[in-house]
């Protein structure tokens, strides 16, 4: 599984269709099994529209959730990095030791593992809310292998779905500041705030990170800006 380039297709399609304000259920999971019309759906969405239909699944879109918010506009991993950056030097004032290096300067293994760990923080904030008990995790199997995903990422899902992270475990394969910044970063994309369950996840996500408050408004402030 080449999990830079999924979760790269996964956050410029969810990009995509937050700017145009419609719902990762409606437009992915409503995607007919063959035919033109299946082509027609998918033509200019590319891989990322399977990645984004898994999203949509694993968050329940199905009944009325939307991913239009603003913490989705960033399209893509290096932006993901950048901001992640930006945002711990701007916590530092510009000086100091710098946090690591950003997942979009990354290469080979590293930038492979890297795209792991931010894919499955993007799975474990969209199961937070702890809509997904054992008949809906069957039914989110069931639909994945309809999806069409390439073997690997399916399998992946599943094991997730199956087999959940906690956040303790998911934090400790943090290697930088860098690293964990960006854990927070993807997570909050999928986060909504009002739901007190899914806050709960957020709040135990910067602790087991330890992240300072002051770099996690931060960083908030710059997901306001991007």
């Amino acid at each position: 599984m080449d999990a830079k380039t999924f979760i790269d297709d996964l956050l410029a399609s969810a990009k995509r269709l937050s700017t145009q304000g419609r719902s990762l259920a409606e437009d992915k999971l409503g995607v007919p099994a063959a035919g033109e019309r299946r082509d027609a759906m998918l033509d200019g969405m590319g891989k990322g529209a399977l990645a984004a239909g898994a999203l949509a699944l694993l968050l329940g879109t199905g009944s009325g959730r939307r991913l239009t918010g603003s913490a989705l506009k960033l399209g893509g991993l290096a932006a993901v990095g950048a901001l992640a950056y930006k945002a711990y030097q701007n916590w530092q004032g510009g000086s100091g030791a710098g946090p690591g290096t950003p997942v979009g300067e990354l290469d080979g293994a590293e930038v492979e593992a890297r795209s792991r760990l931010l894919l499955d923080a993007m799975i474990l904030a969209a199961m937070a809310d702890g809509h997904i008990d054992d008949a809906e995790r069957q039914r989110i199997i069931g639909q994945l292998g309809e999806l069409g995903l390439d073997d690997d990422a399916e399998a992946l899902i599943r094991e997730r779905l199956t087999q959940p992270l906690d956040v303790t475990t998911l934090a400790a394969r943090a290697d930088s500041a860098e690293a964990a910044a960006e854990i927070y970063v993807v997570s909050r994309q999928v986060i909504d705030r009002a739901n007190a369950a899914e806050q709960h996840h957020l709040d135990a996500l910067v602790a087991a990170l330890q992240l300072d408050a002051e770099l996690v408004a931060e960083l908030e402030r710059q997901l306001a800006a991007n």
